[in-house]
């Protein structure tokens, strides 16, 4: 026996056999508590031998077994229950490490906020942690209770509102509303999950737990990590000075989408800019969308001829899956556009209306070119957000490290991840999260029950690249660039640009993202084996 004294009252071990307990009751002892389930291993003392041992020595003994990385909230209210007797307590597992957890997770006493009504629970400790609320992190949680009703999830985020994000293209370019694209988080939280309010200031996986920014803890089981990605405006020097004045705008926020078309409504002759920067960036045509959009207006308004466009993109293609490439080719050339590959946009001075590009030669030295605008539509530098760069839970370029099939944390056993953040080879888009999280949900319920995750992620994301008012190119794909097209070709080929993809756009995918995505009705979902 490896005795471990957490404390005067309370004490940790591995597993214990008959020959061990004289020595605990000499010691005090007067409660045993065992925290492996019977059968783990060969020739391992299952309770009942070391319970009938303990109460001829006069020690109570209770079992409250459970799989590592499997701490539920009933296991922790019986753990608490006992401890609550005030007795010399004594507690086994395999190796200690369990019964530290849950004495560690019972000692915890930080309040949370639940989505009930308001009530406060002294409970901090939940089966799923969920960080983030946005579109990938509310559509798991209700995707989890679409499979168990009883499990009891805390989502983690601060953010008071929430955003149908790929809508902000449309609000660019004229088609839609702002003010549609915009929810109350409250009325989006799915019924019974716990919103926390609070930031994420760092994991602590070592110990099962996240640390919230009043220096706070959440316990887990399970930890779903979907926390975005974060837009580095002050990557680009002088940018976040002028957004949203001086003729520069992005269709990357919810309060300066309705510039870039109070822009583009303006311009009748000029120099148009728009940019892009280095992969990967949360949808990878948004940057092309806005030319595309905002060109096809100034041609219907005839004064495309005027419009000086160039397309500055710090990628060496105009797209990464060649199929796509000859119809964006194709509107690019319609619109006169000229396009610029391996620029990379640094400053903006807001009051010159002049932007810097670095770029290379064909010998491989940078320099740097000056550029006068009359409108810049900028779409800013992207990674993963600093509490998970900082992290142990980081790949070597900031993202969270996560098996790219099941979704599941290559380190840790309990940590999943999906959407923006997560460290795969996918796009980043709302379509890719909507695929991800079932696969998440039905893997970590496989878990719980014992199996084996069971539900594998092909990489699925889908860009529409609306090249016109009335068109897009619907591009959808997986990994290595594998054509994943939704529909048939007759209804809709997907490296053409297509009135069918326009109407999916504009009319069905809004309501199937509030009514569908988000309320766990896992519509176009379909997903393969992990094996």
């Amino acid at each position: 026996m490896k005795l471990n004294n957490i404390d005067d009252r309370f004490s940790t071990s591995d597993q214990l056999s008959v020959a061990d307990i004289p020595a605990l009751a000499q010691d005090g002892v007067k409660l045993l508590i065992c925290n492996r389930p019977d059968g783990e291993a060969a020739g391992q003392a299952d309770f009942a031998t070391i319970a009938g041992a303990a109460q001829r020595a006069g020690i109570d003994a209770v079992h409250i077994p459970f799989v590592s990385g499997e701490l539920s909230p009933q296991h922790l209210d019986a753990f608490s229950r006992q401890l609550q007797r005030g007795m010399r307590t004594h507690a086994y597992c395999r190796t200690g490490r369990r019964s530290q957890e849950i004495w560690r997770a019972s000692r915890a006493a930080t309040p949370a906020v639940a989505h009930d009504g308001g009530r406060s629970s002294a409970e901090n400790h939940y089966q799923i942690v969920i960080v983030g609320a946005g579109s990938a992190g509310i559509a798991v949680a209700a995707s989890l209770l679409k499979r168990n009703a009883d499990l009891r999830i805390a989502l983690v985020d601060p953010a008071e509102e929430h955003f149908y994000q790929p809508g902000w293209t449309l609000v660019g370019g004229g088609v839609f509303d702002v003010a549609g694209t915009r929810r109350d988080m409250a009325a989006l939280i799915p019924e019974g999950t716990h919103w926390v309010r609070k930031a994420v200031a760092g994991f602590e996986p070592e110990h099962n737990r996240i640390r919230l920014d009043d220096d706070s803890v959440l316990y887990y089981s399970h930890l779903v990590v979907a926390a975005g990605i974060k837009l580095d405006w002050d990557a680009v020097e002088g940018l976040s000075e002028t957004l949203g004045s001086n003729g520069v705008c992005s269709n990357y926020r919810y309060d300066l989408a309705p510039y870039t078309w109070q822009l583009t409504q303006e311009l009748s002759r000029g120099r148009a800019l728009f940019t892009q920067p280095p992969q990967p960036i949360k949808c990878a045509g948004a940057p092309q969308k806005a030319l595309y959009l905002a060109a096809d207006h100034w041609l219907r308004q005839g004064v495309l001829n005027n419009v000086d466009i160039h397309f500055y993109n710090a990628g060496a293609v105009l797209f990464g899956v060649p199929d796509y490439v000859p119809a964006l080719a194709a509107y690019m050339g319609k619109y006169r556009a000229n396009l610029h590959y391996g620029h990379r946009l640094t400053r903006i001075d807001g009051d010159s209306r002049t932007a810097w590009f670095a770029c290379s030669d064909e010998n491989g030295a940078t320099h740097v070119i000056e550029e006068r605008f009359d409108m810049i539509h900028v779409c800013p530098p992207q990674c993963a957000p600093d509490f998970i760069r900082s992290s142990t839970l980081a790949d070597g370029a900031g993202w969270l490290d996560v098996d790219p099939v099941t979704l599941r944390h290559s380190r840790y056993p309990n940590i999943w991840g999906l959407g923006d953040c997560i460290g795969t080879s996918n796009a980043k888009t709302m379509a890719a999260a909507r695929k991800q999280a079932p696969i998440v949900a039905h893997n970590i319920c496989d878990v719980l029950a014992g199996r084996h995750a069971s539900r594998g992620y092909d990489g699925y994301g889908a860009c529409p690249l609306t090249v016109e008012r009335g068109r897009i190119v619907l591009a959808e794909f997986g990994y290595d660039g594998k054509l994943c097209p939704s529909f048939p070709k007759w209804l809709n080929d997907g490296t053409q640009a297509t009135r069918f993809a326009w109407q999916l756009k504009a009319r069905i995918l809004p309501p199937l993202y509030w009514h569908g995505m988000l309320k766990g009705r896992e519509w176009l979902t379909a997903c393969q084996s992990a094996g």
